[in-house]
């Protein structure tokens, strides 16, 4: 298992990255619906309060399968705004 520092910094990283890609479609990309890109910025760093809480606070007791669904849940919320950061144009 990586240390927690470790991974605090990979998730900052592509939550960082996933909120640079929509700033970038809300503030130079023509035709982007202005309103959802604010709720989707809102929605990428409430999600990122939320990764960076559960690392901080583990789960006592199964501590294997906690970041097995830590990781899990981390990559389909990762699908999910990619997803939808392509549907803004």
């Amino acid at each position: 298992m990586a240390s927690k520092k470790n991974l605090k910094k990979n998730v900052n990283y592509i939550i960082g990255e996933l909120f640079t890609e929509c700033w970038v479609q809300y503030k130079y990309v023509s035709g982007t619906n202005k309103e959802e890109a604010k709720n989707l910025m809102t929605k990428i760093l409430t999600i990122h309060n939320d990764f960076i809480s559960r690392i901080s606070h583990p789960q006592p007791g199964n501590i294997k399968g906690f970041y097995q669904k830590f990781h899990s849940d981390f990559n389909k919320q990762v699908n999910e705004l990619i997803e939808e950061i392509g549907k803004l144009s």
